[in-house]
């Protein structure tokens, strides 16, 4: 299930080997979508296999999405 605001995006990823590329596609998509750079996204795990995606000019301070901790 996929929840949608102006500024962010919650989805949850079942399948566990595409979570990466999942992640990587929607950051593009909503970079694109908000005329900003793939810096000012930030990823957070808001629960098992449950991803936000938004908008944050504080995100390029953030520590980037590591793959190989999930």
């Amino acid at each position: 299930m996929t929840f949608e605001t102006a500024d962010s995006v919650t989805l949850k990823i079942w399948d566990r080997s595409t979570t990466h590329h999942t992640l990587d596609a929607l950051v593009h998509d909503f970079s694109v979508r908000h005329n900003t750079s793939k810096a000012s996204i930030a990823v957070t795990c808001s629960g098992p296999n449950t991803f936000t995606v938004s908008l944050n000019s504080s995100a390029a301070k953030a520590t980037s999405f590591d793959a190989q901790s999930l």
